[in-house]
């Protein structure tokens, strides 16, 4: 007998989208049954997922999970309503009628089609490589942005913008590390403090009678020398440092791009953009990374605006503390949005903090049990990251407190040698009288 058959090539769908599998075929024998299989494995398992018995006029799904998903709209023809990531892959149809001749042996003809899904990226986040990080006042220093996309298949095309504007960047197969090209070059230096006086620019080496500057980071000093004092309880006093260097030509960026096969058929896509940083320019500056997809109408995109902290809010709990409490100074925020996430560093000024560290890192300082001689002490937080430092100077008022008589503490908080020698040498007389 006479069998043929054809299937029409299938453009690719999205995720959600309604498809029709039909399987075309010409004969002039009797039907016997025609059947639709998914391909997997590369073609060593082919899976039943819908049968029409000819004999019986009836059919039905092999698959229990779809069975309220595919419909037969007509013998040979399956109807995916809303098809999945999973459903991507290989079918084929195969068509059997009755030999004429011996009229129990049925013969077979199939044909193949490929359904490709297309899935949109579901999310997409731009974060800074290795935060908190630093801020070098006197040193140029490599920053990195990157940009994370999740949930899409096929793999997204992702790239950057600096204010609306597209950046072109090298591509970077690997880090750039050690490459010449890649050192901080043709950098200038301030030669005053640009807090006090107006910015003046002086090239490296010009200054002093031909001697470059120093590098190395200069001692800290009271932030108060340079910042508006608010005399409250606690005394907070906040300043602002900035670079002394500047750039003397455009940025370079480099631009890398990786992607990575997720279980359930997506792809994890991250794409990273590096450059010399120079907080002069690129304080302020609104970078975007964009997403473009075949299964997207328009293009996704997140976008952050690098800024350094400013003016940080500190609060202390109790706000009236008394010898021997819990002391917390936290910082809650600051003036404005902070990208990427500040380095936080406690000090005492002047001294070692109360557990006898020279610093402490977090949000947080915990003070335990305040002693009476911590009253009147000078905390300072710096909070940093690499566009900019910003200190904040605390005092610390410690009240009497009634319920410990006076002289009875030490600088830990607690009973003096002597108290605790009177109270044990009380308690032991009393034992004695009353065996006695």
């Amino acid at each position: 007998a006479y069998l043929t058959v054809s299937i029409e090539p299938l453009p690719p769908v999205v995720v959600g989208d309604a498809v029709t599998l039909k399987c075309n075929f010409k004969t002039d024998g009797k039907m016997r049954e025609i059947v639709w299989y998914r391909v997997t494995d590369g073609g060593t398992i082919k899976q039943k997922i819908f049968t029409f018995d000819a004999m019986f006029s009836t059919n039905f799904s092999h698959m229990e999970n779809y069975r309220k998903r595919e419909d037969l709209v007509y013998q040979s023809t399956v109807r995916l309503p809303e098809v999945r990531i999973s459903d991507n892959g290989p079918y084929e149809c195969h068509v059997g009628i009755y030999d004429r001749a011996t009229r129990e042996k049925v013969v077979l003809a199939s044909g193949n089609v490929f359904l490709n899904v297309m899935a949109p990226p579901t999310s997409i986040s731009v974060l800074a490589a290795d935060t908190p990080a630093p801020f070098s006042r006197y040193q140029a220093q490599n920053f990195t942005l990157v940009c994370v996309v999740s949930g899409g298949k096929p793999a997204p095309l992702v790239y950057f913008k600096r204010d609306g504007e597209p950046i072109e960047a090298t591509p970077l197969p690997e880090p750039p590390v050690g490459a010449g090209s890649w050192a901080p070059r043709n950098l200038l230096h301030r030669d005053l403090d640009d807090t006090k006086v107006p910015k003046s620019l002086a090239a490296e080496g010009e200054v002093g009678g031909g001697q470059p500057l120093a590098t190395a980071d200069p001692p800290r000093g009271l932030a108060a020398e340079r910042g508006p004092v608010t005399e409250t309880i606690p005394e907070t006093v906040v300043s602002r440092e900035f670079p002394r260097w500047v750039h003397v030509a455009e940025p370079i960026y480099y631009f890398r791009h990786t992607h990575a096969p997720v279980s359930d058929g997506t792809v994890e896509a991250r794409a990273t953009l590096t450059w010399t940083l120079n907080p002069q320019i690129d304080n302020e500056a609104l970078f975007s990374c964009e997403v473009k997809h075949p299964a997207l109408s328009m293009p996704m995109q997140s976008e952050v605006t690098l800024v350094a902290p400013k003016g940080p809010k500190i609060t202390m709990t109790p706000t009236r503390a008394r010898v021997g409490d819990t002391v917390r100074i936290l910082v809650q925020g600051f003036q404005n949005e902070v990208f990427p996430e500040p380095l936080f560093t406690w000090t005492r000024v002047g001294s070692r903090l109360l557990d006898g560290s020279a610093e402490h890192d977090g949000k947080e300082l915990v003070l335990e049990r305040v002693p009476a001689e911590l009253n009147g002490s000078m905390y300072r937080c710096t909070a940093q990251n690499p566009l900019g430092s910003t200190d904040t100077h605390t005092r610390l008022i410690v009240f009497e407190n009634p319920n410990i008589p006076r002289g009875t503490e030490d600088s830990n908080g607690s009973l003096t040698g002597h108290c605790g020698f009177r109270l044990v040498l009380a308690l032991a007389l009393t034992v004695i009288l009353e065996l006695t």
